[in-house]
């Protein structure tokens, strides 16, 4: 009594096992009491097809959002305990690997385990597929069709859906009928909606100013009590603080702030993250985990208005549920909500910053500071930035001047020379901020003899005595609506009249919050423009009858110096469009 087995491969690699077999007295007491045998009574050879085969197991966030029950069905576990019962019952399936893809959408294949998997069915090392159903395979209907279409058939691959009832081997017609696409048309519908859903969803919360990122920014950390709210990082708020005292308040650019920070050993952003709050956060620019600042890394903190109580995310997004590229999004197209959290910096300190930023801002090799005029002079010819010179007179004093760097670097046939001695600029700079600020001070005397302030409180007063008008007429209708109700159960109105007048009433409650809405808006439109007016009118004010230049004055009120060839100057004053406006406003109020 014995038993041989012969195992061969034949060249499409399909295994088959032949049995010589001569039967023990044991296994025709099994056959008679009616179990399953693998022996078979016949002694000639038999010949079977043994089946290699690949588990495939995904899950991704998208299936965890029809409940508790439809997300265990569609666990890890779950789908490995049916994969597996399902083989244990067929004794021509054996297990080569399971394949897991574990967070990965469905809408595309570019998922590790089934790159894997592929690989494995490329090298004949498989040669049948199982899932728990279609879904599992992918939700993108025209990419699933190919594969059970085109790609499984190809490599005779045999593929089994359990819960679709799919088998290409055993049931050949599964795989051709109408229900498998339509299937897939839903499982991507499924996946499209959802996409929909979470986008609309994650929007609302970013429109409210709900913080819905992974990570918040450098000296930001996530509120304990409410993972949409941010809170300081005590640990390197101050290193944040430095960072825009060095830029603004010193001069030093973002090359000398890198080598500041890391000289005094302070990890970078990333490193902060990963070792000091031993968060998982990755980024794939990060060399060798050396956690040394970069200059785009201080560029972009100083250019975060998260650091002044600010909101601001959608500045990216994917193509679409199927197309998962990232494309930045048109700044004009971000989500801003300001006021949403504790700032860091003040708000004027990052509008400095922001100037500074558009300035090509150098710091003297030789005196280690940063100029007055640095950024601001440019060429009026050419528009290119002037170059700092020294030089001596025949009386042996040196003097400072500046020139145009075109002509100075490039050639004397693209630019002439317009250079201006720093004294003379000085001079010409400081009498023509008096004489603006004084000039402005002169109209502004004028305006007030107009009554301003009488036209303003007057405006103001009359859409505040509107607005409450307007209420005064809701409150009115809805005691109207109200006593409607007692007449139509006293039987003083019929039902359709009740409804008519009920449907009167709310139209013209409507109406009156249109109006209100309306007012409200102007109201605050109004009150805005007061306060700009007011905020660029301090800030002149207190520049009047300087005798001295300093940056921070530059900054408040200057944007560029045009120096012409002849000596002269063209200043472009910040306020010059608000002057504008201003004039306009009240040239409009006196008539």
């Amino acid at each position: 009594m014995y038993a041989k087995y012969f195992k061969t491969e034949n060249q499409n690699g399909m295994i088959f096992v032949i049995e010589h077999v001569t039967l023990y007295k044991e296994g025709r007491k099994m056959l008679m009491a009616g179990r399953k045998s693998k022996y078979s009574s016949n002694e000639n050879i038999v010949s079977k097809k043994i089946w290699s085969v690949a588990l495939y197991i995904r899950l991704s966030q998208e299936d965890e959002d029809n409940g508790k029950d439809k997300q265990e069905s569609n666990s890890v576990t779950s789908q490995k305990t049916l994969l597996n019962e399902f083989v244990d019952t067929h004794d021509d399936l054996i297990v080569y690997d399971t394949y897991i893809d574990d967070g990965f959408t469905g809408t595309d294949f570019n998922r590790p385990s089934f790159q894997k998997l592929l690989e494995d069915m490329q090298n004949g090392n498989i040669n049948c597929v199982i899932v728990k159903d279609l879904s599992r395979l992918g939700r993108n209907y025209i990419e699933v069709g190919n594969y059970i279409e085109q790609v499984f058939p190809l490599f005779n691959i045999r593929f089994i859906a359990i819960n679709d009832l799919v088998d290409s081997f055993k049931n050949p017609a599964s795989t051709n009928t109408i229900l498998v696409p339509f299937k897939n048309l839903i499982n991507d519908e499924y996946c499209r909606d959802t996409s929909l859903k979470i986008r609309s969803s994650l929007n609302g919360k970013k429109k409210k100013g709900e913080f819905i990122g992974a990570f918040p920014a450098y000296g930001y950390l996530k509120d304990p009590k409410d993972k949409h709210k941010l809170i300081i990082d005590k640990s390197v708020v101050h290193i944040i603080r430095n960072i825009f005292d060095w830029n603004v308040n010193e001069g030093l650019g973002k090359i000398a702030i890198c080598h500041k920070l890391n000289e005094l050993g302070i990890l970078n952003p990333t490193g902060h993250k990963r070792i000091e709050l031993k968060q998982n956060y990755n980024n794939y620019g990060i060399q060798n985990n050396t956690f040394t600042w970069a200059p785009s890394t201080i560029r972009n903190i100083l250019s975060n208005e998260v650091y002044i109580g600010n909101t601001v995310q959608g500045k990216r997004r994917t193509k679409s549920y199927k197309i998962h590229k990232v494309e930045s999004v048109p700044k004009e197209e971000w989500i801003r909500v300001e006021n949403t959290h504790e700032p860091i910096i003040d708000k004027e300190i990052f509008k400095k910053a922001q100037e500074l930023a558009k300035r090509d801002v150098k710091i003297s090799t030789k005196t280690k500071s940063l100029s007055v005029w640095a950024g601001f002079l440019k060429c009026a010819d050419c528009k290119r930035a002037m170059n700092k010179k020294s030089s001596t007179n025949k009386s042996g004093n040196k003097y400072e001047y500046y020139i145009c760097s075109t002509y100075r670097k490039k050639s004397n046939k693209l630019c002439t020379k317009h250079t201006i001695k720093v004294e003379s600029l000085r001079q010409a700079v400081l009498q023509a901020i008096n004489l603006h600020i004084n000039l402005f001070m002169n109209i502004e005397e004028i305006v007030k003899q107009m009554s301003e302030n009488t036209y303003q409180n007057e405006k103001n007063k009359n859409i505040k005595n509107m607005i409450v008008s307007k209420q005064n007429d809701i409150s009115r209708i809805l005691n109207y609506k109200r006593n409607l109700y007692e007449d139509w159960k006293n039987g003083d109105i019929t039902k359709e009249e009740y409804l008519e007048y009920k449907q009167k009433y709310e139209n013209d409650i409507e109406k009156f919050q249109i109006n209100i809405d309306r007012l409200e808006k102007e109201k605050k439109n109004y009150e805005k423009q007061t306060t700009n007016s007011s905020e660029w009118i301090e800030n002149l004010k207190r520049q009047r009858g300087i005798t001295e230049l300093s940056r921070d004055i530059m900054l408040e009120l200057i944007d560029y110096i045009y120096v012409h060839e002849n000596g002269n100057i063209t200043i472009k004053f910040k306020f010059e469009d608000e002057f504008e406006k201003y004039l306009k406003y009240n040239a409009n109020k006196s008539f």
